[in-house]
């Protein structure tokens, strides 16, 4: 898959410790445009629109996996803040992928199955692919 199959740029949006990096890394080894948003890290519930509407992909995971991915005394209330700053962004994501037990090539696969089958269109946020 090329840039050129894609309606727009690809974001990767989730949590400390989800797998933003990884997923974007990979996606761009497959010459897919792609940009991690920390918008954990922001006050802006709309960061991941700053270039326009790309599409949206939402990484889950679980306080447990943070804090073995990162560190086992992450606190609840961060990870709480986290997911309250990126509800907008999980409320607009076109696909939504839970990387608790996944590896990142796992992850990586789903993203690209759900970039190859919806043909890279935006849904809106509507309904989101779930790549459970």
């Amino acid at each position: 898959m090329s840039t050129t199959a894609l309606a727009s740029p690809v974001v990767v949006v989730g949590p400390c410790a989800s797998g933003k990096s990884t997923l974007v890394r990979g996606l761009l080894s497959h010459g897919i445009e792609a940009r991690v948003c920390a918008q954990e890290h922001s006050a802006i519930p709309t960061l991941w629109r700053h270039r326009g509407r790309p599409i949206l992909i939402g990484l889950t995971v679980e306080l447990e996996t943070i804090r073995i991915r990162r560190q086992p005394r992450w606190s609840k209330a961060l990870y709480e803040a986290q997911l309250e700053r990126l509800a907008s962004a999980f409320a607009n994501a076109d696909a939504l992928i839970h990387t608790d037990i996944l590896s990142s090539e796992a992850v990586l696969q789903r993203a690209l199955a759900f970039l190859v089958t919806s043909n890279g269109l935006s849904s809106g946020g509507s309904t989101p692919w779930d790549g459970r």
